[in-house]
């Protein structure tokens, strides 16, 4: 597993089985915030990470979504670390197995009642946790969040794209792409220095690249808008 210190907060690990997988660590005030925890074989490089950084504690784990490749270390971690986790409310069921992925087997990551949604308002939005603050963008899981640390301009896109060789590509296996098109204009919104996602590397400023991005999609895929 390779740890590269992506800004002056955030560090990525990453390993690759075929393709890169990568998890974020993001200092904080108070400890650290683990965004994600990729594959079972991860486990131990992530805590050993976490303790040699010495940042302090781990204070929460935050994730973009509940596939097995963003899960897979989660319970490892857990039994070392009594920590919250926190999830989209939307991907909570998909989390602790009450519904299944759209296409995929039912699976059941945490017992029900043990995931955290995060934070909204009444009106819905998400709020701040640590110093990320979470972005709804739905489209590769009916409840995808990606996470913008705003001091250092960093996107952390999980599965909202994927990346090669810093262009932005579509994410893989998705069932909707018309919704995570829809999703990725949050870059424009943001207009962030640099975006980093789970399969792939580091896109710096991608609203750059976001109208040539759609059109490419929209060529392939002519079916796919974006309202």
């Amino acid at each position: 597993m390779k740890a590269t210190q992506i800004s002056k907060h955030i560090w990525s690990l990453k390993t690759w089985i075929l393709i890169p997988i990568t998890v974020w660590v993001v200092v904080e005030e108070d400890g650290v915030t683990l965004i994600d925890t990729g594959i079972p074989t991860m486990a131990k490089g992530i805590m050993t990470f976490i303790e040699r950084l010495q940042a302090g504690p781990l204070k929460r784990i935050i994730l973009t979504h509940g596939h097995s490749d963003h899960v897979g270390s989660l319970k490892a971690i857990l039994r070392k670390y009594n920590v919250p986790v926190f999830a989209h409310r939307k991907e909570i069921p998909y989390i602790e197995g009450e519904l299944p992925y759209p296409g995929k087997k039912l699976m059941t990551t945490l017992q029900k009642g043990t995931t955290h949604a995060l934070p909204e308002n009444e009106q819905g939005q998400l709020q701040p946790i640590g110093g990320l603050t979470p972005y709804f963008t739905p489209g590769h899981s009916p409840g995808h969040v990606a996470y913008y640390q705003e001091q250092d301009q960093v996107l952390l896109a999980g599965d909202l794209f994927s990346s090669k060789k810093g262009k932005l590509r579509k994410p893989l296996f998705t069932p909707d792409m018309s919704e995570v098109l829809q999703s990725s204009t949050i870059v424009s919104k943001l207009r962030p220095a640099r975006l980093e996602v789970c399969h792939g590397s580091s896109v710096s400023q991608p609203a750059d690249q976001l109208d040539a991005y759609i059109a490419g999609i929209n060529k392939t895929h002519p079916s796919v808008t974006v309202s």
